[in-house]
């Protein structure tokens, strides 16, 4: 007999020769609860592997319960997520499945994802992608929202992509007058993008989707719902890429 077989052996005797009361922790006598501790502990310091193994299986536990309380959020603001009827919406829009962004200008990490989001729209080709406005960095996060919807509700989808894609990948500071600028540079009146700015219907927009990151625990950007899958943080194009067929998969 192995001593690992010896020690989980005498583990569980221990535990059949108690009464029924001592199971209980509290009902233990100082003696029981010494002895039990010790043969406890001399297991796991022979076999620490047991810690390792419980370690992950309680880590999946949580990570299932996460999934299921997310699939429990999408489904309950579905609409609000995926036909908000306000927010742009590009790729495939008949598409199969539909990928939904919450951004910030200038996050860095949204930056370094936006490329390879517009790679996977593009070269997918069956993606219907929703871009929520999520300005959570400060003023100039706040300026670039504002200035992105505006243009939409001014001048239309096909002037916001295009504002939206000078935005990610705008240098300097985000300021009124670099709103104006681009806004002339992209053809349009900067006077009136600028007035439309701080309008209650460019506000509410933003609003919404504070009050729907809020709901569904989006605390930060780039964060993505993915038919039913919700990531939050930056994922790599090719695990983009698997997350899109799993889903494809499972639908």
């Amino acid at each position: 007999m192995t001593k690992k077989t010896f020690l989980a052996g005498t583990a569980l005797a221990l535990l059949l020769a108690m009464p029924a009361q001592a199971f209980d922790p509290a009902a233990m006598t100082d003696a029981e609860r010494d002895a039990f501790g010790a043969q406890v502990r001399a297991y796991l310091m022979e076999n620490p592997e047991v810690l390792m193994e419980a370690i992950a299986v309680l880590e999946q536990r949580q990570q299932d319960d996460s999934a299921q309380a997310d699939l429990a959020l999408m489904a309950e603001n579905k609409e609000a997520i995926f036909n908000d009827g306000v927010s742009w919406v590009g790729g495939n829009p008949d598409g199969d499945i539909t990928m939904v962004e919450f951004i910030d200008y200038r996050c860095g990490y949204c930056r370094k994802s936006y490329e390879e989001t517009e790679e996977l729209v593009k070269t997918d080709g069956n993606i219907r992608f929703v871009v929520k406005e999520f300005p959570i960095l400060g003023e100039g996060s706040m300026i670039s929202s504002q200035f992105a919807i505006a243009v939409k509700q001014v001048a239309g989808d096909a002037a916001y992509k295009k504002a939206h894609d000078a935005l990610i990948t705008l240098r300097g500071d985000a300021t009124p007058e670099a709103m104006a600028a681009l806004a002339t540079e992209l053809g349009l009146d900067s006077a009136e993008i600028l007035a439309k700015m701080d309008t209650p219907e460019v506000m509410a927009v933003i609003q919404a989707n504070h009050d729907l990151g809020t709901t569904l625990q989006i605390n930060g950007t780039p964060s993505f719902i993915i038919d039913q899958t919700m990531v939050r943080g930056y994922v790599p194009l090719d695990a983009m890429r698997q997350i899109v067929e799993g889903q494809r998969k499972d639908g």
